[in-house]
């Protein structure tokens, strides 16, 4: 399986697997890119699983305040259907940062809902996605801040590729009288 994700990872650095226009030129100087893509173990009970990401920042080493790394297409928000991430990957966000050493991601998870009926058309990450027909459920999210304590370098003029998993079947629970919750765990599977 970690061949898998190896060569996954592998292909998004070339733009036709990563969706075409939305990286940007190589960096000189002192900054450099960081890629970070998202892929799934989908919720198994949901046609659609529609989480919406409002930020994305990586925490450098030399600092206290964290960098924030826009959205793909520099939307100011992110949806992605979970359950089409499931054997494909998608860019989350991509953009110029400092070059040097990070200890940390974090991302904000805004709102989920979850479909059982039909699934969602398009793409599976996009700034927007039409709500599928049929019955859903919004997903309760207490905390919706998740940080990953992974270091990595962003090399001067280079490009590091983040590949995270946002596992459906242990971020949703069924709490009772169809309600519903969402811890999100994602792990981060490789840094290349």
């Amino acid at each position: 399986m970690r061949v898998i994700f190896a060569a996954i990872v592998a292909c998004t650095v070339s733009a036709a697997a990563c969706g075409g226009s939305n990286s940007p030129t190589s960096p000189s100087g002192t900054s450099g890119v960081l890629n970070l893509m998202l892929k799934d173990s989908p919720f198994s009970d949901a046609k659609s699983v529609l989480v919406t990401f409002s930020e994305v920042t990586a925490h450098p080493d030399t600092e206290s305040d964290f960098t924030t790394l826009p959205f793909a297409g520099g939307a100011t928000a992110r949806t992605c259907d979970l359950k089409k991430l499931e054997t494909a990957q998608d860019i989350l966000g991509i953009g110029t940062l400092p070059a040097g050493h990070y200890t940390q991601v974090r991302l904000v998870v805004s709102s989920a809902t979850i479909y059982f009926d039909n699934a969602a058309a398009g793409a599976a990450c996009a700034p927007t996605i039409t709500a599928p027909a049929g019955g859903s459920a919004s997903l309760n999210i207490p905390s919706g801040e998740v940080k990953l304590n992974r270091q990595f370098e962003v090399p001067a003029g280079g490009t590091t590729t983040m590949l995270l998993d946002f596992d459906g079947d242990r971020s949703i629970r069924e709490t009772g009288n169809g309600r519903y919750m969402m811890t999100p765990v994602i792990a981060v599977v490789s840094v290349q």
